[in-house]
């Protein structure tokens, strides 16, 4: 079983919503910053989104105004809302966590989550 568990992937229409959520495994006892990065088809994966402990979120320009990343340390999960996607979202979407070895201040170990597709459709 894996440490990040993504899910909320599927198919829907070009300006269409979906929430995808990454579910962190008591195993992973810390983290300085949880992000969401997605690879499209014959591209390179890119980071979408990425929060850290203290709330402070990053976006990049493609999916400013419509996603939000969101963190519930109670439930341990990670959220991604997607609003008004387009056919450019369409892609699997990874989780991550950025683990300190001893402090954030220094190495850092990267955890991955297995992906979750999202289809966007025209």
């Amino acid at each position: 079983q894996g440490q990040l568990a993504e899910s909320g992937g599927g198919s829907v229409q070009a300006g269409g919503s979906l929430k995808l959520s990454c579910v962190v495994s008591e195993y992973i006892t810390r983290t300085c910053r949880m992000s969401w990065h997605r690879q499209a088809p014959g591209k390179g994966r890119e980071l979408v989104s990425s929060i850290t402990t203290d709330g402070a979120t990053t976006y990049i320009d493609s999916v400013k105004g419509r996603f939000t990343i969101s963190q519930d340390n109670v439930d341990r999960t990670l959220y991604l809302q997607m609003n008004n996607l387009k056919t450019d979202d369409t892609a699997v979407y990874y989780c991550a966590a950025d683990r300190p070895i001893d402090d954030c201040g220094g190495s850092l170990l990267m955890s991955w989550g297995q992906g979750t597709q999202v289809t966007v459709s025209s």
